[in-house]
């Protein structure tokens, strides 16, 4: 039993850290629950010490703290360079699309031009405007993306030790 908990602990970590780039999988919070299995189930470290409370209730807390800010810091970046909803639309639109193309690169380049276009087309604004607002989500899109994908990290690191 204790090998399929490792195992599910694992594939819950490396969807986890999918999840950060891919948007539809919540990513931390699939890596803690591989944290979570092996807390209830016994996983130790090389040392035969089990994980503590204390780690699992501290990559809860990163969890639910990366979770909010990854919604947080993209509108607030957006809004501070003079963004619109259509921005941070735009923004999502293109990650998803660019999944499909040229993944990561597509992704980071498409997530961009979503944001650029969404900008020109449903807010009417000028090129530059665009362009400055596009560059406001894109930079809250990747610091969102970034916090998810270190907080997956570090619980995967957790995953592999406690196994």
């Amino acid at each position: 039993m204790e090998v399929v908990v490792g195992i599910i602990a694992v594939i819950a970590g490396i969807i986890g850290i999918l999840g950060s780039i891919l948007p539809a999988l919540p990513g931390p919070p699939l890596s803690w629950v591989g944290m979570l299995l092996l807390y209830f189930w016994g996983g130790t470290n090389g040392q035969g010490e089990e994980m503590s409370l204390a780690i699992l209730l501290t990559m809860l807390g990163v969890t639910v703290l990366v979770s909010v800010l990854d919604y947080v810091v993209p509108a607030y970046l957006t809004k501070a360079t003079g963004g619109s909803k259509y921005a941070e639309r735009g923004t999502l639109i293109g990650m998803i699309l660019g999944v499909f193309f040229f993944a990561p690169w597509g992704m980071i380049l498409f997530s961009f031009l979503g944001a650029f276009l969404a900008e020109i087309i449903f807010a009417g604004k000028q090129s530059e405007e665009a362009l400055k607002s596009a560059f406001g989500s894109f930079i809250g899109f990747l610091v969102g993306t970034g916090l998810k994908l270190i907080a997956c990290g570090i619980m995967m690191y957790y995953i592999i030790v406690y196994l």
